[in-house]
């Protein structure tokens, strides 16, 4: 005999295939409101460990436990997942089943794989897109989406349709993290000898072709400083050398005014992130966390397809080529935070008079 007081919530788990942070700070909300869903109002979220979901989400006491699918690398990484190859998916089976998982929910536009490992360890309910025939055969029945096909990145849209489509929110959610309180103590005073206004630099990016460049980032910083205000270089092991050479370029008068942090985890990171008044940086994770701390962040875009999921804090700095957005013309969009917040944005020619200009107005 059931318990009147049991939570009978399926014991439950969230699983996105993509890489990287920026993709796990979109999934973060929609991840949230499936554990309210759930028994004991909790998820275990199923993600590659190059989105380093312990660090941003495994405080939340709405996550159970993170699971590494460890399936694709990233090049950069010059390895083999442990999860690839064609028995991968049976293996990633035999790690969930210890779990006593009854549902998964599939945040994935190619679940196949996962689909696989959810059959191995035998949970019933697998709710996903249902974009194709066969995942409609192997998906429990429910209702189905289909794909963005907009101009802007499609991964969010897709994950607000599919929370929509079950019924766990009426509109689209603005992604949003709460950052660590003992990570906003480490890093407020690691920074209390920078001035006031400050800036974080997101210099690292996961593909050569988004990296705006130390040239650019130096002039950036330069216009900062002289100003008065604070700097920050934010990245990882990876940046350590970038950082170096954009000091480098730097007025060696400006230079006590700009601190080089390349040695914080993730969460020291955000943590960063939340205590600046503005983030500047590439299209990569920390742009986009940046922006759901509630930091007004502008990211160095270029000609890519824009971003749209949150438009009341990031602005997009766009122009026919990444080398077209000139330093001084984005100092002067963020040095409007002295005396105003800037209102939802739209993307932002960066090229001679046009700066300021929605692309495409006459």
């Amino acid at each position: 005999m059931t318990r009147p007081d049991a939570d009978l919530r399926p014991v439950t788990a969230v699983h996105m295939r993509h890489n990287g942070m920026g993709d796990l700070v979109w999934h973060a909300e929609y991840f949230r409101l499936v554990a309210a869903t759930s028994r004991d109002g909790q998820v275990t979220i199923v993600v590659p460990p190059s989105t380093m979901a312990r660090e941003l989400l495994g405080h939340e006491p709405w996550v159970r436990e993170v699971i590494d699918y460890d399936r694709r690398p990233r090049r950069s990484e010059g390895r083999q997942g442990r999860h690839s190859g064609l028995t991968g998916p049976l293996r990633f089976g035999a790690v969930l089943a210890p779990l006593g998982l009854e549902r998964m929910v599939l945040f994935s536009d190619r679940p196949m794989r996962t689909l696989v490992a959810c059959f191995r360890a035998g949970i019933r309910t697998r709710l996903g897109y249902g974009n194709t025939w066969l995942q409609r055969r192997l998906l429990t029945r429910s209702r189905w989406i289909e794909l963005y096909n907009g101009p802007a990145v499609g991964l969010y849209h897709d994950a607000s349709r599919f929370a929509m489509a079950q019924g766990w929110c009426t509109a689209p959610v603005v992604p949003r993290l709460t950052v660590r309180t003992d990570a906003v103590r480490r890093m407020r005073a690691r920074l209390a000898s920078l001035p006031w206004p400050l800036h974080v630099l997101a210099i690292g990016a996961s593909e050569a072709y988004k990296q705006w460049g130390a040239r650019n980032f130096s002039a950036l910083a330069n216009l900062l400083a002289t100003r008065g205000h604070g700097v920050v270089l934010l990245g990882g092991p990876a940046e350590t050398a970038l950082a170096r050479e954009i000091l480098a370029g730097m007025h060696p008068a400006l230079r006590t005014k700009v601190l080089a942090l390349t040695d914080t985890t993730v969460s020291d990171s955000a943590a960063v992130l939340s205590l600046a008044q503005s983030c500047i940086g590439n299209d990569t994770g920390m742009t986009n966390i940046a922006a759901a701390v509630g930091t007004s962040t502008y990211v160095v875009l270029g000609p890519r397809p824009p971003l749209e999921h949150d438009p009341g804090r990031m602005t997009l700095l766009q122009a026919p080529a990444l080398s077209d957005i000139r330093a001084d013309l984005v100092a002067q969009r963020v040095l409007r935070l002295e005396t105003a917040t800037p209102a939802a944005s739209t993307p932002v020619a960066m090229t001679g008079s046009g700066f300021n200009r929605p692309l495409g107005a006459a």
